[in-house]
């Protein structure tokens, strides 16, 4: 096993490739995307931009859960940082939601160090660590709803400027730019999750994860790698709170902190393929537009589905149903499944 781990280990050589399939398949996925919101109709560009937020949450749990192995029940504490962090700033000292971001996602990355030294300087892991990590974001969202320092339960609703401004992050509504400033975001956090990916950082997260005492045994300083990649993950979870929150124009503590935040970091990057770059991507090509999916059906349903017309909660039995046949004939999700498939032939 010590062997295998060692193989892990980027060689300098192989380091040296800026270029390789991961890099040219981003480019091609930046030019095809770049022309998306031309093309879309009215009202669709909504759910272009959930997608983006749910692949930038999805690759966020995907660091620490997929590569890391850490399993993160509470990933809503990342994204609820980033997006009060910089609703604050710029609230109450009309401070630039990019400033406002770094601060979150430094807020967000020391947060996720404080818990994860907690959980493993008394031991936590596989399930207990989960739970444990589901209760200081529950714990987090019951300390906001009721401080006043924070609006409480009210929250914050970002103020509007006139105009266009990419520099506080808002445009009118339905403009191409919110789409395109998305995709910078989306397109960062993909390039550092493929440089994460091939970093000494990553092969030795992924070492840790398959075996941590044959890690440990060969001298990786292990609680220093699984803290570095906890707080990777937290700054990459800001930022999908951030935009969010620019994007929504508000946010209080059950959008921020809420279970269902967390719920859907863990079913994008598991439909789509957990541990690869591009899972979170394509779950989230999946799962997001679900939402819009099915309420177009109860509005207008076929024929056939004429009894569901007017009903609620078809979204959450499809996405139920999805869960279920992903984990029953793909268990490594859509992408894993194929990346693993492509790889045997």
């Amino acid at each position: 096993m010590a062997d295998k781990l060692i193989q892990t280990i980027p060689s300098p050589i192989k380091s040296r490739r800026f270029f390789d399939g991961n890099m040219i398949a981003l480019l091609i996925i930046i030019m095809v995307a770049i022309p998306v919101p031309l093309l879309l109709q009215a009202g669709q560009e909504s759910v272009a931009i959930r997608i983006v937020i749910f692949a930038i949450l999805g690759l966020s749990w995907n660091i620490m859960s997929g590569f890391g192995g850490m399993f993160s029940f509470g990933h809503a504490a990342y994204f609820g940082l980033g997006a009060y962090t910089s609703s604050i700033l710029l609230v109450n000292f009309g401070i630039s939601p990019w400033i406002g971001m770094a601060a979150g996602m430094v807020v967000a990355a020391i947060y996720g160090v404080l818990v994860g030294w907690l959980c493993f300087r008394y031991k936590l892991k596989g399930t207990y660590f989960a739970l444990a990590t589901f209760a200081f974001a529950e714990m987090l969202r019951i300390l906001v709803q009721s401080a006043q320092a924070v609006n409480a339960s009210v929250g914050y609703n970002v103020p509007l400027i006139k105009g266009s401004s990419w520099w506080y992050m808002q445009f009118p509504a339905g403009s191409s730019n919110y789409f395109w400033l998305g995709l910078i975001l989306l397109a960062g956090c993909l390039l550092a999750t493929i440089l994460f990916a091939r970093s000494k950082t990553g092969k030795f997260a992924v070492a840790i994860r398959e075996d941590e005492g044959a890690a440990s045994s060969i001298g990786i300083p292990v609680l220093r790698y699984k803290l570095t990649v906890i707080s990777i993950s937290a700054a990459m979870g800001a930022v999908a709170g951030v935009f969010y929150t620019q994007f929504y124009l508000f946010i209080d503590p059950d959008l921020a902190f809420g279970a269902y935040r967390s719920i859907e970091a863990i079913l994008i990057p598991v439909v789509g393929g957990i541990g690869t770059i591009w899972g979170p991507l394509v779950g989230s090509l999946l799962l997001a537009p679900l939402n819009d999916i099915t309420a177009a059906i109860l509005r207008n349903p076929p024929p056939f589905l004429d009894f569901m017309q007017g009903q609620s909660g078809l979204d959450v039995m499809l996405y139920a149903v999805l869960i279920i046949v992903v984990i029953l004939f793909l268990p490594k999700g859509v992408f894993g499944t194929i990346k693993d498939k492509v790889k045997r032939r």
